[in-house]
C-alpha cells in the first residue's frame, strides 16, 4: 500500500463533499450531528437520520426541515437501528465508527438496512496505516479524545469490520491531513456495495 496523500482542510471537506453527493434514494445517516452534511446531499434524497445526542438531534431537526427533509431525525445508536431490512438505499455516516461502542455490530447493522446494491458511504478518522510514531500518539491520546472529542476513538481501524460485512466494488481512500500545528491525522474515506 502507498503512503496516504497528504491534503489540507479545504481538500479533505472537497473530498468528503463528492462522497457525500453519490448518496441516492432512501438515505440513512447514522450520527447525523447537527446536519453538516445537508449541503452535500442532492435535493432529491429521501434523508432519515439518527443522532443519540438530544441537543444535536434538536439542531438537527430544526436544519432538516430548513433544508425540506420531512423525517424527524431519530432517537436512536448505530447499533440497533430502528429500521427493517433492505430499507434503505444508502447509509452515510462521517466520524462516527470512531465513537460507537461495538464497532462489528454498527456496521453489519448498516449492512442489514441496506438494499441489495445498496450504498455505504463513511468518512472515519483511523489508526494511521504507516507510521508508528503516530499510531503511538493515537494510542496515547484516545483517552483524552474519548472524554472530550464526544467519544472519538483516534486509534481504531474499521476496515476489518467492513471487510467481514461483505461489501463490494469497495473503494478506499487513505489521506493524511495536515491541520498546523497538530500532526497530519489519518483519515479513511470508503464507499461499498451491499451484495445482490
Amino acid at each position: 500500500m502507498a503512503k496516504p496523500l497528504m491534503i489540507d482542510d479545504d481538500a479533505l471537506d472537497d473530498l468528503e463533499r463528492e462522497l457525500m453527493g453519490r448518496a441516492r434514494g432512501r438515505v440513512l445517516e447514522i450520527g447525523a450531528g447537527r446536519g453538516e452534511n445537508f449541503g452535500a446531499f442532492r435535493p432529491d434524497i429521501a434523508w432519515h437520520g439518527l443522532e443519540p445526542d438530544a441537543e444535536r438531534r434538536a439542531e438537527l431537526a430544526r436544519r432538516a426541515r430548513e433544508w425540506g427533509h420531512e423525517a424527524s431525525p431519530m432517537d436512536a445508536v448505530a447499533e440497533q437501528l430502528p429500521l427493517g431490512e433492505a430499507s434503505v438505499d444508502t447509509v452515510v455516516a462521517t466520524y462516527v465508527l470512531c465513537t460507537v461502542t461495538d464497532i462489528e455490530t454498527a456496521v453489519a447493522e448498516a449492512r442489514r438496512v441496506l438494499t441489495p446494491g445498496g450504498r455505504v458511504l463513511l468518512v472515519e478518522h483511523v489508526l494511521a496505516p504507516h507510521s508508528a510514531t503516530m499510531r503511538g500518539l493515537q494510542h496515547v491520546a484516545t483517552p483524552f479524545t474519548k472524554r472530550w472529542c464526544g467519544g472519538c476513538h483516534q486509534d481504531r481501524d474499521p476496515l476489518p469490520a467492513l471487510r467481514a460485512a461483505g461489501f463490494t466494488d469497495v473503494e478506499v481512500r487513505h489521506r493524511r491531513v495536515h491541520d498546523r500545528p497538530l500532526p497530519p491525522e489519518s483519515i479513511l474515506l470508503y464507499e461499498g456495495v451491499a451484495p445482490r
